[in-house]
């Protein structure tokens, strides 16, 4: 047995529920951090921008499942939905931190920086992709959706994961090294992802033929 085989049969024992619990804690972390005065100058900002990286840190984790999978044969699947989850979780306090701590619900400001500032609208529209694939992602939706239409509603993962990486290289300014990874890893991931599904394609499509 491979160690990749040793490490696959390790996970089947390792539930993916924990994850729900577990992964919220950074946000009371933070909280915390900021309310003691222990994230310098201007807390507010510093959670924000701490928490839409983590959001974006889990969306690459969620696009990362499948290439993992494909390529090394290590088998990630049954954690995809809670991380995918998370990820949307921390977009989300991400946002509320903005909208209720940092501009106290001011909607004509809210609605000036949402119009005046490119960065701000591309992580909105970000958050709006993701929407539906939080709310779809429960077995019931699958269902009903069918899971033919449910995959190609999630694809939606690949604009929201593109939207967030353009949204943190265009808030930070001047090209820093740190987005523009993030940037170029999602560019990665995306055309990895793609490549994979033209491949099924073409050998569904021969397998019909044949």
């Amino acid at each position: 047995m491979t160690i990749t085989q040793r490490i696959n049969t390790g996970l089947k024992r390792v539930p993916a529920w924990p994850l729900y619990i577990v992964g919220p804690l950074p946000v009371i972390w933070l909280y915390y951090l900021g309310l003691t005065n222990q994230l310098g100058a201007d807390p507010v900002k510093a959670i924000e921008q701490q928490l839409g990286l983590i959001g974006l840190q889990l969306i690459v984790a969620g696009l990362m499942i499948t290439p993992l999978r494909r390529f090394a044969g290590l088998n990630l699947i049954k954690f995809r939905r809670a991380i995918g989850l998370l990820a949307f979780f921390y977009v989300t306090v991400h946002l509320l931190t903005w909208l209720v701590v940092d501009t106290q619900l001011d909607w004509a400001y809210i609605w000036m920086d949402i119009v005046k500032r490119p960065y701000i609208t591309i992580g909105m529209t970000g958050f709006l992709l993701l929407l539906p694939l939080a709310v779809t992602s429960n077995n019931i939706s699958i269902r009903r959706l069918g899971p033919a239409t449910w995959n190609k509603l999630h694809r939606l993962t690949y604009a929201a994961a593109l939207a967030g990486a353009v949204h943190y290289v265009w808030l930070v300014k001047g090209w820093q090294t740190e987005p523009l990874v993030y940037l170029a890893g999602i560019v990665t991931l995306l055309l990895v992802r793609i490549r994979i599904r033209s491949k099924r394609i073409v050998a569904s499509t021969l397998k019909r033929a044949g």
